[in-house]
């Protein structure tokens, strides 16, 4: 899974990725962060990017649960992502279970922006 993630880094069409009802204009987005971790007895996906469609990590975590279990190679990640076509990614994870850390904006003319690990202060 860990292997299959990192090829969903950088800048990349995600179509294959997004709900069929998805209205964004473009579907390029950047991911900086796909990391899956062992915490206790649960998988933690971390997802970081400048945008992201509707269901999209969603999908990118079901399609990695389907590597982790076999039915999806490691190396057809790649290729799926390629193909820009939603019926060839896995399976749409829950909405269950998913929490959206923290939100950072583009830094203000005043502010620079937060460099990772830390926040905004008001």
């Amino acid at each position: 899974m860990r292997n299959a993630a990192t090829a969903l880094l950088g800048t990349h069409d995600f179509s294959s990725f997004r709900a069929a009802d998805c209205q964004a204009a473009t579907t390029v987005r950047d991911l900086t962060r796909v990391e899956i971790e062992n915490v206790d007895a649960e998988l933690v996906l971390w997802v970081e990017g400048t945008a992201f469609l509707k269901y999209m990590v969603r999908n990118i975590a079901g399609t990695l649960v389907d590597v982790g279990r076999g039915q999806i190679a490691v190396t057809d990640v790649e290729s799926i992502l390629a193909a820009k076509d939603r019926a060839r990614a896995g399976q749409c994870a829950p909405a269950h279970g998913l929490t959206l850390m923290e939100v950072f904006y583009a830094a203000h003319p005043w502010q620079r922006a937060p460099r990772v690990g830390e926040s905004y202060e008001y």
